[in-house]
């Protein structure tokens, strides 16, 4: 099954409709199943974008591609 690659924008809105999931009483791992992820791709996620709004996803991915390295 080929892996399915999100842009920001997609991560800060799925992360957002996890976190609905869960106030309406599902698990972390039922919603991000649910939503057709893994529970260890949310919580990385989360840990890189989790207080982004979607315009500062975008600058910090213009930032990464003008970094060396």
């Amino acid at each position: 099954m080929p892996r399915k690659h999100y842009n920001p924008e997609e991560i800060i809105k799925l992360i957002r409709l996890v976190e609905i999931e869960i106030d309406r009483g599902e698990t972390t791992g039922q919603a991000c199943k649910h939503l057709g992820f893994t529970e260890q791709s949310y919580y990385r996620w989360r840990k890189e974008y989790g207080g982004l709004q979607i315009n500062q996803a975008k600058r910090l991915k213009g930032l990464k591609k003008r970094m060396p390295g």
